[in-house]
């Protein structure tokens, strides 16, 4: 459905700025909320968090390669620093299988165990049941977010015509 909704607006599919470049970018930075989130217990503006000693502070820009091509990613900081990523790990500036994580991700009907065990094969990352629970409920709302999101039709036009 996305592809020909694409396809019909004239947005590449690949490529610089192309769909599937977007759609990494969407599920990886969901993904890195999830873990943030996880990691410090509480979702963004919770009052939980409140004099928690720990909470977000920004993030910070990050290009790492991919299958579809270099992706810039921000990656969410915590103010002691603890933060360890895994999705994208600190360092890491390659990511090989990132099309079957986004296809795994988006599938319907995957259990947490499931999606645990695909992370831990693609990438090596050992990640807990509850760390995925928060990582796909993230992924999913910023998923539903972009697919129905309003289409720039200048920027498509002008897409097609280079």
């Amino acid at each position: 459905m996305l592809v020909e909704r694409a396809r019909s607006e004239g947005l590449q599919l690949t490529g610089q700025g192309g769909l599937l470049q977007q759609l990494t970018k969407r599920v990886l930075e969901s993904a890195l909320e999830g873990e943030i989130t996880d990691h410090l217990g509480y979702e963004r503006h919770d009052a939980v968090g409140r004099g928690s000693g720990n909470s977000r502070n920004g993030s910070r820009a990050k290009t790492v390669l991919t299958d579809v091509g270099p992706v810039e990613v921000k990656v969410p900081r915590d103010t002691a620093g603890s933060f360890e990523p895994q999705i994208v790990k600190k360092r890491q500036r390659r990511l090989t299988g990132v099309d079957e994580m986004v296809l795994s991700l988006s599938a319907k009907g995957l259990t947490h165990g499931e999606i645990s065990a695909h992370l831990a094969e693609v990438y090596g990352a050992e990640v807990s049941k509850q760390t995925v629970s928060t990582i796909t409920d993230q992924v999913m709302e910023g998923m539903a977010e972009w697919q129905n999101r309003p289409l720039d039709r200048g920027r498509f036009r002008a897409m097609v015509a280079n």
